[in-house]
């Protein structure tokens, strides 16, 4: 009974909240800021897998689409004011500014003037949306790499109590001790629970924005190549 009654009592001493809430100021402090960190990059997790599932499948309707044959311009007002992904949006600004040269008076002006722009256009479309598609994976590539070291600190600050603690009862008994070295450990598992899944996502969401980078940047430079082929035409 004696038995059952101490292993209770350990338990609840030793309890992840008792810990946090026993901690000292700066441990818990660091505690807090590695739960936070951890709860923000889950959120940012869960955020882009659907971002880039949405954009896959999104760009796999949008290629069948482009490349059944139908007349470019239908696909473009097909699509209207605001495309709602990537690879709609640079095929949109292309055309955009398409239509405006299909206006041009002077034959030497319009494949002089506007193979150029829509050069600049595509590569500056494909550039913006990489750079949305890419946002807030910094925060899993900062999170990955400082979490470590935060609970680092929060390590070496909770066996720095364990030591004080050691000299002001002048006893080594694990009692005196353990509390010290436990908040210390979890301080180091915070920091590891959150520095781990950041680490493992940014490196699959970076492979992932990649391949999306060359299968976006492959598309604009086909549709260069479609409409270059279509100035030519007019041109003659």
């Amino acid at each position: 009974m004696e038995t059952e009654v101490a292993t209770a009592a350990i338990g609840g001493e030793f309890s992840l909240w008792s810990l946090f809430f026993r901690a000292d100021p700066i441990v818990k402090t660091v505690m807090a800021i590695l739960v936070i960190a951890s709860v923000w990059s889950w959120a940012i997790i869960i955020d882009k897998s659907m971002v880039f599932g949405r954009l896959k499948r999104k760009s796999n309707r949008f290629e069948d689409m482009f490349w059944s044959g139908k007349p470019l311009d239908d696909l473009y007002r097909k699509l209207g004011d605001k495309p709602d992904h990537p690879m709609a949006r640079v095929f949109a600004a292309a055309m955009e500014e398409w239509t405006r040269s299909k206006g041009t008076t002077s034959k030497d002006n319009l494949v002089i003037g506007a193979k150029d722009r829509i050069d600049k256009i595509l590569n500056v479309t494909v550039a913006r949306e990489l750079e949305k598609a890419e946002r807030h994976l910094g925060v899993l590539a900062t999170v990955g790499s400082a979490a470590p070291f935060v609970g680092l600190l929060g390590t070496v600050w909770g066996i720095m109590n364990a030591f004080q603690a050691i000299a002001v009862t002048k006893d080594t008994n694990l009692a005196v001790v353990a509390p010290g070295i436990a908040e210390a450990l979890f301080a180091t598992a915070l920091g590891l629970l959150a520095a781990i899944p950041a680490v493992v996502f940014y490196n699959r969401y970076s492979a992932s924005l990649n391949s999306f980078a060359v299968r976006l940047q492959g598309f604009a430079d086909e549709f260069s190549a479609i409409l270059s082929r279509q100035f030519d035409e007019r041109s003659r």
